[in-house]
């Protein structure tokens, strides 16, 4: 057993070596020599020590010989623990009754074999931190329970290691396990989303379509995403080069879907990714479409004010569980569009609050910025003009000097105006009610492939090689297996209790969750910290779990933990 820690290689003049096995640089210590009689000559007792840190030749991970042998080369307290005195279990809990319930422990186990536990391990550290940054894990793994056998908390580089020998064929294969236990009669919905930074993440705009905000030259990398016809369960994904979404990569996913036996086929198309030649695509296929849009853009603009007025405050119009109201009219996409699409048009309070107050802090912003270059021999961006006026001394002349910034309040109240309303557009008839859950359900399950959050972000992609990439999207998509799960089971307790709670929200049911712990005591056994709260008790029950449950296991954790405790000793 490794640690998870870092010692200085014994500096000896002999009785040292090393040697490279399968690109891991063990250690070995020469303790004795044998006098072999039959040959006349003496052979070295040797025996590994340790495993050299990647990083740094001169340091290693010991194992449990380097502490037999070199006994005073790292102090007792300087020695960290391998695991700490007080464990959360309450996500760990839930993590393992989804995969049990979705039996992937055992697909797996199938598919990795011994380290499978390491890669469920992954993929609980990326759901409760948002974070795959392999140097971190060990610091989760430090005061969490585990999957791996005996729950052995490895090394970063072992993570490292591990991710770099996951093959195409067992992230193939488990797509083809996991697509085989699905219902293939029913609808699914395929999701677009990209970590492109430079491709247009704004508002749908036919015309603008394919033009980037910020072209910086960085490669582009995109993923696809399907959903079954509710968007609770991940099925399959796709990562592909490429700046923007088109018709060549529909038909590749098409063709991938009909593949795992899916028949009916819509997509969700994330705002800025479509196009007419796309809808003309799926109208001529027979595939249905959902398309959201802020209210800032022309279209939107048309929708909204030829509406205004009719819903914001009807009560019969009110959505519950989204704070919205909301109504449907339909009408053409563009001019030339052969169809009536459904435009579901939504309007919040608390929307139009933070959109105002969001607008009218960026124009305090342009403003600073103005005033501080008054007199100056400047010109600005045409961008920069949108909100404001630029007023010129002698513009075009030699003197030319930027006097001052008048604002255009015609403009921003406009824009005040469609604070707080956004429209989806669907192809198929339903209500405003169910195209919202539609979309919403698949856009918060995706916050895990967010690029802002670094799951495959600009930084992520610099960081780590190639040949872990595949492996790290592999890990976060069973993780996205899992996150849906407990969004849809928070949700289905919600209706079920008929009350709003804030706290059962994914993010906040794991941080209450994480504060059900387990105490090491004198006797080595772990128990419990405190009973199981009044909230910890309505998040568990929206997964069939109980105080009685959590107490059964948090036993055999600590029955595990001891055991491992005895191997060791």
């Amino acid at each position: 057993m490794y640690q998870n820690y870092t010692v200085k290689i014994p500096d000896l003049p002999t009785g040292i070596t090393k040697k490279t096995i399968k690109g891991t640089t063990y250690v070995y210590y020469t303790y004795g020599r044998t006098y072999i009689s039959e040959k006349k000559y003496s052979q070295g007792k040797d025996t590994s020590i340790g495993k050299t840190d990647p990083g740094d030749d001169t340091m290693m991970y010991p194992n449990a010989n380097f502490f037999r042998f070199f006994p005073d080369s790292v102090p007792n307290e300087d020695r960290p623990p391998e695991r700490s005195g007080c464990l959360r279990i309450g996500t760990f809990v839930v993590v393992r009754k989804i995969l049990q319930e979705y039996k992937l422990d055992e697909t797996m186990n199938a598919l990795i074999g011994r380290d499978s536990g390491l890669f469920l391990d992954l993929a609980a550290y990326t759901l409760v931190t948002e974070g795959n940054v392999a140097q971190y894990y060990p610091e989760y793994a430090f005061n969490h329970p585990l999957f791996t056998e005996g729950m052995h908390v490895y090394s970063d580089s072992k993570v490292c290691d591990f991710l770099k020998g996951i093959t195409p064929d067992q992230i193939i294969m488990f797509q083809n396990t996991w697509n085989e236990k699905q219902d293939h009669r029913e609808k699914i919905y395929i999701s677009y989303d990209s970590t492109n930074k430079n491709c247009q993440a704004g508002d749908l705009e036919c015309v603008e379509f394919g033009h980037p905000k910020q072209d910086n030259g960085k490669p582009v990398f995109n993923y696809s995403v399907a959903y079954n016809n509710t968007n609770s369960v991940p099925l399959f994904y796709e990562e592909y080069p490429g700046s923007i979404t088109d018709v060549s990569q529909l038909q590749i996913m098409l063709e991938k879907a009909k593949g795992y036996g899916y028949h009916e086929i819509g997509f969700i198309l994330d705002r800025g990714y479509f196009s007419r030649e796309n809808i003309r695509y799926m109208d001529k296929n027979g595939f249905d479409f959902i398309i959201m849009m802020k209210g800032m853009k022309s279209l939107a603009h048309e929708i909204v004010t030829a509406n205004k007025g009719r819903f914001e405050d009807e009560y019969s119009k009110n959505i519950r569980g989204y704070n919205v109201y909301g109504m449907t009219v339909h009408q053409k996409l563009f001019p030339s569009d052969e169809n009536d699409r459904y435009f579901h048009i939504y309007y919040s309070d608390s929307r139009k609050a933070s959109e105002k107050g969001e607008l009218t802090a960026k124009i305090a912003r342009l403003a600073k910025y103005f005033k501080k270059h008054q007199n100056q021999s400047v010109h600005f961006e045409q961008t920069l003009e949108h909100y404001f006026d630029l007023i010129y001394w002698h513009e075009g002349q030699k003197d030319e000097k930027f006097l001052y910034a008048r604002e255009r309040t015609d403009v921003i109240n406009r824009e005040i105006s469609f604070c707080g309303y956004f429209v989806i557009i669907t192809s198929a008839e339903m209500t405003a009610s169910k195209a919202l859950e539609l979309y919403k359900s698949r856009d918060v399950s995706e916050k895990l492939f967010r690029a802002d959050k670094c799951f495959l972000g600009n930084r992520t992609m610099r960081a780590h090689m190639n040949e872990t990439e595949n492996a790290r999207i592999f890990v976060e998509f069973v993780a996205l297996i899992v996150r849906n799960r407990i969004y849809h089971q928070l949700i289905e307790q919600e209706k079920q209790s008929n009350k709003k709670r804030n706290y059962m929200t994914v993010p906040a049911a794991i941080r209450e969750l994480e504060k059900i712990e387990i105490i090491q005591q004198p006797d080595h056994r772990y128990r419990l910290n405190y009973a199981v709260t009044a909230t910890q008790k309505e998040i568990l029950k929206a997964f069939g779990i109980n105080e009685v449950n959590i107490k059964k296991w948090a036993n055999e954790i600590s029955a595990k933990l001891s055991d491992e405790m005895k191997e060791a000793v």
